[in-house]
């Protein structure tokens, strides 16, 4: 019972100290290179010998940064209802590769329903045998009473926000890989977010003298921005070319991808840095946490379905 309690309700994140950094990298560069060719090397694998495994690759990895998330929100006192966003991960995962976006989207909006039952499930369940059970609207409420409403609607909304952000936008990479085509297509989506954050660290380390947004973060700089472009353009071009398409809708297509990328970025930022933390979790060393990992990967995948479903509708 301990153990599974840890899991449904993980301890409040704490910010530890990193690993020593390693020149101008700011991290330690070889525990972050080697974490990296782990990580990619499992998802090649799962792709290129059983693609349905990269589903549960895929669902394994968003379950652990939904327990890294809901630690970073218990630092607020708020809880997320982890059995139903756990389950409907593992719904929306299998729906996108048996069925399709329909049916990934069915299980989404149960999902949500299902997280805001459980919250406000919990709230009848705090003011059972309370005053406020009591049938008479004339019941005195207390601040006590009304801080438990207020935190239930609170927890509500951020597990739809779990949902929507987490095994929402990940079922969009399991939805590419069900396609034809579909280890091409995946590694192009998985290719183009590696490309648009390497070109920018090494651009921004490099050149970097004018702030983006200093305040929410505060390394990111507009020649890290131009050194993302360039990389994502070169990437994209790269991958639609392999894979026997126009060389620049490839081009656009990471053009695009660089956008919604640091826009997810700086939404990441702005959230941790309203949680206290410098990174969401501490599980892959010299990165921070899965959702620091995915967090690019996550917005990247629902431009990248369209992408190829619009290519796919032109092409006929």
């Amino acid at each position: 019972m301990t153990l599974l309690r840890t899991l449904l309700t993980p301890p409040p994140t704490r910010n530890r100290a990193p690993l020593p950094a390693t020149g101008r990298a700011g991290r330690n560069l070889p525990a972050a290179v080697l974490v990296a060719a782990v990580l990619i090397g499992a998802v090649l694998a799962s792709l290129l010998f059983y693609k349905v495994v990269f589903v549960g690759v895929v669902v394994i990895a968003v379950c652990g940064a939904l327990w890294e998330l809901a630690g970073a929100f218990a630092r607020k006192g708020i809880r997320l209802p982890l059995a139903p966003l756990w389950l409907g991960s593992l719904g929306m995962a299998v729906c996108a590769w048996t069925i399709g976006a329909e049916a990934a989207l069915g299980a989404y909006l149960a999902t949500a329903g299902a997280c805001v039952l459980w919250c406000f499930m919990e709230q009848a369940e705090a003011e059972s045998g309370t005053d406020l059970e009591a049938p008479d609207h004339m019941v005195p409420r207390t601040d006590e009473h009304d801080a438990v409403r207020r935190s239930r609607s609170v927890e509500a909304l951020a597990s739809v926000f779990a949902a929507t952000y987490l095994p929402f936008l990940a079922a969009f990479a399991v939805l590419v890989a069900a396609q034809d085509h579909g280890v091409g297509k995946t590694l192009t989506l998985i290719a183009l977010p590696v490309a648009n954050d390497t070109g920018g660290w090494l651009a921004g380390i490099t050149f970097g003298r004018h702030p983006m947004a200093p305040s929410v973060s505060p390394k990111k700089s507009w020649e890290g921005f131009a050194g993302s472009l360039v990389a994502a353009v070169c990437a994209g071009a790269g991958c639609l070319w392999a894979l026997g398409g126009p060389w620049w809708t490839g081009a656009v297509l990471g053009a695009t991808i660089v956008v919604v990328s640091t826009l997810g970025d700086l939404g990441e930022s702005l959230l941790k840095r309203d949680l206290g933390l410098k990174d969401m979790g501490t599980l892959l060393p010299g990165h921070g946490g899965l959702m620091d990992r995915l967090d690019s990967i996550l917005v990247a995948a629902p431009v990248v379905y369209m992408f190829f479903l619009i290519v796919r509708q032109l092409g006929h």
